[in-house]
């Protein structure tokens, strides 16, 4: 089918177009510069047309999902939605079932999702539910910072062994690129303790989180991935760890000077959890200013938020010893999940408060960081999902980017605490998102960093993944009309998938399969192979299954986009 998106009002920042009156002509799932006079034309006249979403940072399938839908009955029944037309009936507010995880996606206008932690060893179950969650792309990202290979591989500085390693284990898991939660925090967990900070060694391995993060950037440079390595921090959620955060950014710098590869050599994940001061919660204040600050005087990062949206939800996240600090601190029930040799992963209910001093500076923080760092093409729109709040809430947040006037509303009327007039800078900035560095955070930097040159814009040839708002951008004021923005930006009025309308006027119309986006390694063989072969006794001797058994086969990946990367030629 040829199409004809007819005179829409379009921002596509990657091809520097900024709200240009223009058509948008797509053929056999493809963005082309040409249709027949048979194509079929939609009359979007001085509507806003967009990239669909694409979502950096969420958690949307394996085994903590799970995990979270079944300790947590209470969140799944208050998004119960009854089955409509094409659609399955859905389930969860926080930690959605996965079919509603893809409508809800799907009717916010978004296109590709990242699951931003995936244990490999369980790797077939979150391949399984990727391929429950219909209407998105999924590139996952598999956890590496605590496997026990990877210390070994770090604490000796074999750079071009963990290369190797890691994109054998790529290819094994089919996952996309390096990740990274809480280095040797996740290995000391195990036995009951954590790290503080980048030089506290993980028990029994003499390695430090700063060895790690230095040996996975240098890997990750030498192999050329598409993306660089994903880093969540040391000290996530603690009063004071800025510092720690901006010293794990200066870790990649000179890494960054000699990366061919990309600009960017490290983004840093939900910066807002990484960006406090003080030494305790009753000093605890906003430290943005100075993590903003380093940002902008250095283009190899990128960050995402991870936005306090003042929602009760679900935490969940591999840094397990967090998670039961969390515990600790709220009393509500915790579950704990360790995955052997390689994670763990720890869930807790939470309840963000405006009425709360330390949640509401929190949310500050988060628009601190969005507010501060100059150029939107290194901070991107995340909720951190679940765990700041739920996917749906991106509309939100957008309205309050967009909005002073919402932003001093929410101060001045004490829907957040008072707080955050004295211990952040929100209230003193007056900054405002327009619609085409929205365009930016939610579509073309996440897509440029990485390295999804087939979307997250409109140029020729780009897959026909298009968004279409019920937004006349010309004729609406976004500060004054914040809650227009939440609402259409909530309910597309078309979202369209490789050629395919999937959405019309808010309503899934169309259910497809999703994909599987992996990165294949080619150019290593034989150095994978001796490898393995060296690790095998330790693999034999502690993993409880069989390593023919560990690999995903491709039955598992049954619509995969398979990204091809030649070793060897990225870095100088």
């Amino acid at each position: 089918m040829e199409y004809i998106l007819k005179n829409g009002i379009v921002y596509d920042p990657t091809n520097k177009i900024d709200g240009e009156k223009k058509d948008v002509l797509f053929k056999d799932g493809k963005i082309v510069d040409s249709v027949s006079n048979d194509a079929k034309v939609i009359d979007v006249t001085d509507k806003l047309v967009m990239a669909a979403g694409v979502d950096p940072h969420s958690h949307i399938a394996g085994p903590k999902l799970v995990v979270g839908r079944l300790y947590r009955p209470e969140d799944s029944r208050r998004g119960i939605v009854p089955k409509k037309g094409v659609t399955r009936a859905e389930t969860g507010f926080s930690v959605p079932s996965c079919p509603a995880t893809g409508y809800r996606y799907s009717r916010m206008g978004y296109g590709t999702v990242v699951e931003a932690a995936m244990p490999p060893l369980e790797a077939k179950h979150t391949h399984e539910e990727i391929n429950a969650i219909p209407n998105i792309d999924v590139a996952p990202l598999p956890l590496f910072g605590n496997n026990w290979f990877i210390l070994e591989y770090a604490k000796e500085n074999k750079i071009d062994d963990l290369a190797a390693f890691i994109s054998y284990w790529l290819r094994l898991v089919k996952g996309y690129g390096i990740k990274l939660v809480n280095p040797c925090g996740g290995e000391a967990w195990g036995w009951g303790m954590n790290v503080h900070g980048l030089d506290d060694p993980a028990p029994y391995f003499d390695v430090t989180s700063r060895e790690v993060i230095t040996a996975l950037s240098k890997a990750n440079e030498k192999l050329g991935l598409p993306h660089s390595i994903h880093l969540h921090p040391n000290d996530l959620g603690h009063p004071g760890n800025s510092r720690t955060t901006i010293e794990s950014m200066k870790l990649i710098k000179d890494i960054a000077k000699n990366s061919a590869v990309r600009d960017q050599t490290v983004h840093m994940t939900h910066i807002q959890y990484h960006s406090y001061g003080g030494t305790n919660w009753r000093d605890f204040v906003s430290n943005a200013p100075d993590v903003a600050d380093f940002i902008n005087k250095n283009d190899y990062v990128t960050c995402d938020v991870g936005q306090i949206t003042l929602d009760e939800t679900t935490t969940m996240t591999a840094d397990g010893p967090m998670e039961f600090d969390l515990h600790q601190l709220n009393g509500l029930k915790w579950a704990n999940k360790d995955i052997e040799l390689e994670t763990a992963s720890g869930i807790v209910p939470f309840i963000y408060s405006g009425r709360n001093s330390v949640h509401s500076v929190q949310w500050a923080i988060g628009l601190e960081m969005f507010l501060l760092i100059n150029n939107p093409w290194q901070v991107f729109l995340t909720t951190d999902s679940p765990n700041a709040g739920p996917f749906i809430r991106y509309p939100r947040v957008i309205s309050w980017l967009m909005s002073n006037k919402r932003r001093t509303e929410m101060i001045e009327n004490r829907e957040v605490h008072k707080a955050v007039e004295k211990k952040s800078a929100l209230a003193t900035i007056d900054r405002e998102y327009d619609f085409n560095e929205i365009a930016t955070i939610s579509r073309s930097a996440p897509a440029r960093a990485y390295g999804f040159t087939d979307r997250g814009h409109l140029g020729i040839g780009a897959k026909a993944d298009i968004a279409v708002y019920n937004i006349k951008p010309n004729e609406i004021d976004p500060s004054l009309e914040y809650e227009a923005i939440e609402k259409h930006f909530g309910l597309a009025a078309y979202t369209i998938k490789d050629g395919e309308v999937l959405v019309k006027d808010g309503e899934v119309v169309k259910v497809v399969p999703s994909h599987t986006i992996w990165t294949n390694v080619k150019g290593l063989e034989s150095q994978e192979n001796a490898v393995i072969d060296s690790i095998m006794p330790a693999f034999n001797k502690y993993y409880t299954i069989k390593f023919e058994n560990y690999k995903v086969h491709d039955n598992y990946i049954p619509n995969p986009i398979e990204v091809k990367v030649k070793a060897g030629q990225a870095a100088k």
